[in-house]
């Protein structure tokens, strides 16, 4: 049975893809092997949240780094892909409980106990979803090593954690303004928080003095929270007020007696110069209470309504307080003034409400130490690369202005804190198991920020803190992380600090930052614009490859991505290409076996050329790819395959395979299925399904493409001289198709073709070269020679190192030749002022490597030589 006969005649992506990912993983092709001597190469997944549907954000996430970990293995390493899922605390809490709600049961109904078992249920059915969309994608991940965000390990990592930063004085319990979510009830940190422009207002009041000697005015844009005001704040050099600060002003409404403080953070320019002091609602005023010794009145409850301090107020919403208010405080002849302002409110990631700041006791994290040792490691050779490498400074920016982090969460699931307090003295204990008389101890509600867990991710999935697991000492420190740049504050950066705190080193070499993919008209993707794409109908209809190569070569590293269905069809196209080509090839083999492969005879002219031209593309897309430049990979890749193998060889090759010369289609059947192997190999981890299927039917050695070698450049394959022949006749070839284009004369008709070579060795390669002539130019008769002058009325081209005419006796228009050649003259003209003003820079000159300057010198001599036979031309014409 020969090849022809094992593939399909139609290119069907969902034929070719159903089975193999299960093929792969029962081969256990992509697991890592720590026991092996190769050299690691590892990629940890940015766990994705338990409860989500991948979306094309995380198609093209882990797509580039399949991409990375597949060209690894591939290059010999000992590549380790570790999978894993967040527990994604608020998130998944907010939907197991809307599950409850839709049952009428509450989580208090169940209990703490029976509701993380709930939750579980819903982890284990919701993490088989996102397996089987990392199935659908092809991702080569190592499930024997597949980790979860509160697994065992992983727990005891993050009580670890948590204990020894506490010992440290690193981890501190204190009463603080934090960013509240009303809606889920729990503190949020500063990066879940979305700032959007609201259309508010500037609510201007005038407070009396107590001694009745007038009134100050303040302004605020919450009124609501006047009632839990403790004092009015001047600058203390400000003459308006001066002589008021230690006087006392009477609050509207409570009719409470606070004080007149001087601070400098009052702007004596903003505004009246006087602000009010609200240190359990606003985190400046809270800084300014702690230096004055104010008193802390909150005035809300944590559901958003206002408690028993807010007076008449009390149970009521905090925006319908802020309407009662504004109204009496009008009717009392206190509020004089209202003016419209846009400006910035919080609202939560989560839910989506209008973020309190809001009075509370919580946990958190004292960042600077953790981030001055972070900020250090960037000006040392250990430094975490960025790529691009302007986002370095984001993350720099971001790390020499940082706050301490509230770590603390009011939720059920997650990892509770590790604290404990004693039932009578209240004394806090912290430790990674409960004291020994837990009877008399009642541990913390609180859980974990999942910030706090993921951020050990790279080394906690590793076995730390056991650092004699061989594991964690051959896979740790990771080589990439890839991730979006909208991430790089909430999880890149506490990685790194993390990585650098409890293994002494960055948590991984390299981070590839990519942008956010955007609708075709560059908007955000949102469900509220119906925008959004599931990559799974994309999968569906033009397979996983046609998607993948899309994604990764659409962009350069940090710049966003537009979705287009029309480019993925193309992609399909292109794929559609290759397996016919491979067909093509497949069905002319012959039945050739792989040690069959001989490269070592004759070649012709078109075989030295793809074997050059595939060396070329081998060295530049591991030279590309190795700089993350996956964009230029897909061109060289897409040009190479499409325009020299199946365009030119394969064309080229039908000569020889359906010739007499036994010899020449021997070698035609070996370059086809080297090349075809070759490409394949340096395809696959961009098109994993079609790549294994095609080399599945190749002559091969091995049982899959994904433990094949890599592609290395085989110098003795090289043949530059053949090259450029190739190059000559190619084009030659085109400029006759295109001439017999524009006077409309097809290919099938054949017509004379005089071509004058410029020199012996020219001429040499046209004459030994001329069947390639006959067969893709159809003439009659083709005359090869020097020195050949225009037959009459002809068409002409101008080629490297030749010329070429046509002689189209009444088909040509000699004043459109003649137009046709001022264009052409223009366009080498310009590209002769383009190279000579390159050459004639010094900087240039000097700088730049010998070979470059001596190709620029090669094409200007090029440009001289064409510029003046189009001029020679041109002049011959207008004598007719």
């Amino acid at each position: 049975m020969t090849n022809e006969t094992t593939m399909s005649t139609k290119y069907d992506p969902q034929s070719i893809e159903k089975g193999r990912y299960e093929w792969w993983l029962k081969g256990k092709f992509f697991e890592a092997h720590p026991e092996s001597e190769k050299e690691p190469y590892t990629i940890v997944i940015p766990p994705p949240n338990v409860t989500g549907k991948l979306h094309l954000g995380h198609a093209w996430d882990t797509t580039l780094q399949d991409i990375l970990i597949r060209m690894k293995r591939m290059q010999g390493y000992d590549a380790l892909w570790l999978p894993g899922m967040d527990h994604a605390g608020i998130a998944t809490q907010a939907k197991v409980e809307e599950k409850l709600r839709s049952q009428n049961i509450s989580r208090y109904d169940l209990g703490r106990e029976k509701f993380v078992e709930e939750t579980w249920k819903w982890k284990e059915e919701y993490a088989g979803h996102i397996r089987e969309q990392w199935s659908k994608l092809g991702l080569g991940l190592d499930y024997s090593r597949e980790r979860f965000t509160l697994d065992e390990g992983l727990s005891n990592a993050v009580k670890e954690v948590f204990v020894k930063l506490y010992n440290k004085g690193l981890i501190y319990r204190g009463e603080y303004i934090i960013n509240w979510d009303p809606a889920t009830k729990t503190a949020l940190s500063d990066i879940e928080v979305i700032h959007k422009d609201v259309q508010g207002a500037f609510y201007h009041m005038h407070y009396p003095l107590a001694d009745g000697t007038g009134t100050i005015d303040v302004a605020t844009t919450r009124p609501e929270t006047m009632l839990g005001d403790s004092a009015v704040a001047v600058h203390p050099e400000d003459v308006r007020y001066k002589h008021l600060i230690g006087k006392t002003v009477i609050l509207p409404i409570t009719n409470r007696e606070i004080p007149i403080v001087g601070d400098d953070y009052v702007d004596m320019e903003f505004g009246s110069g006087a602000v009010k002091i609200t240190p359990a609602h606003d985190p400046n005023d809270f800084e300014i209470g702690n230096r004055h010794n104010l008193q802390r009145i909150l005035v809300m409850n944590e559901d958003g309504t206002m408690n028993n301090n807010a007076a008449q107020y009390d149970g009521m919403d905090r925006f319908a307080c802020r309407k009662q208010i504004v109204k009496d405080l009008q009717d009392a002849g206190v509020l004089f003034k209202i003016e419209e302002h846009l400006h910035s409110v919080g609202h939560s990631e989560r839910s989506g409400a209008v973020v309190e700041p809001y009075l509370s006791t919580q946990w958190f994290v004292k960042m600077q130490p953790l981030a001055d040792e972070a900020i250090k490691l960037q000006q040392t050779e250990g430094k975490v690369n960025f790529v691009p490498d302007r986002f370095e400074k984001t993350y720099l920016q971001w790390m020499e202005n940082i706050h301490d982090w509230c770590i603390s969460r009011q939720l059920w699931w997650g990892h509770r804190i590790p604290a404990w307090y004693h039932n009578e003295t209240g004394e806090v204990y912290v430790g990674h198991e409960a004291p020994a008389d837990a009877e008399n101890w009642k541990q913390d509600e609180d859980v974990l920020d999942t910030w706090f867990s993921s951020a050990l991710w790279p080394f906690s999935t590793l076995g730390w803190p056991n650092a004699q697991n061989e594991e964690f000492k051959k896979y740790y420190p990771t080589n990439t992380l890839v991730t979006g740049y909208d991430i790089i504050f909430f999880w890149v950066s506490r990685m790194i600090f993390q990585g650098i705190e409890f293994t002494g080193t960055r948590p991984f070499e390299d981070v590839l930052i990519h942008g956010l993919v955007r609708a075709e008209d560059g908007r955000k993707m949102s469900k509220s614009l119906g925008n959004g794409v599931d990559p799974m109908d994309i999968i569906a209809q033009y397979g996983a490859d046609s998607l993948r190569y899309f994604l990764s070569t659409g962009s350069s590293p940090g710049q966003d991505l537009r979705f287009s269905t029309e480019k993925v069809e193309a992609v399909w196209n292109f794929a559609n290409k290759i397996w016919n080509a491979s067909r093509f090839a497949l069905m002319n083999m012959d039945g050739l076996k792989f040690e069959e492969i001989n490269l070592d005879g004759k070649k012709s002219v078109a075989d030295a050329w793809i074997l050059t031209r595939l060396n070329e593309t081998i060295e530049q897309v591991t030279r590309l790819s190795d700089k993350y430049e996956f964009g230029e990979v897909g061109r060289a890749l897409y040009n190479f395959i499409w325009d020299d193998f199946c365009d030119w060889y394969i064309e080229m090759s039908k000569l020889p395979l359906n010739g007499d010369d036994e010899e020449a289609k021997k070698m035609t059947r070996s370059v086809l299925a080297y090349v075809l192997d070759n490409t394949m190999r340096l395809l696959h981890p961009f098109m994993p399904f079609i790549t294994e299927e095609i080399w599945q039917n190749l002559p091969h050695e091995g049982e899959s493409i994904t433990l094949a070698a890599w592609p290395t450049v085989n110098e003795v394959l090289s043949n530059k001289e053949e090259a450029a022949s190739m190059k000559l006749l190619a084009e030659i070839i085109r400029s006759v198709r295109n001439i017999r284009a524009e006077v409309q004369t097809p290919m099938s008709k054949k017509v004379p073709l005089y071509i004058s070579a410029k020199d012996a060795d020219t001429l040499e390669v046209l004459e030994a070269n001329a069947k390639y002539l006959e067969r893709f130019c159809n003439p009659e008769p083709l005359v090869i020679g020097q020195g050949i002058e225009a037959p009459g009325q002809s068409m002409s081209a101008v080629v490297t190192g030749a010329e070429l005419f046509l002689p189209l006796q009444g088909l040509i228009d000699i004043d459109a030749e003649k137009a046709r050649l001022e264009k052409e003259l223009e366009k080498w003209t310009k590209e002769v002022k383009l190279v000579q003003g390159k050459l004639s820079n010094e900087r240039f000159v000097s700088k730049a490597p010998e070979a470059v300057v001596a190709e620029e010198r090669a094409k200007e001599q090029d440009y001289l030589e064409k510029q003046a036979t189009v001029l020679k031309r041109l002049e011959e014409l207008k004598n007719m």
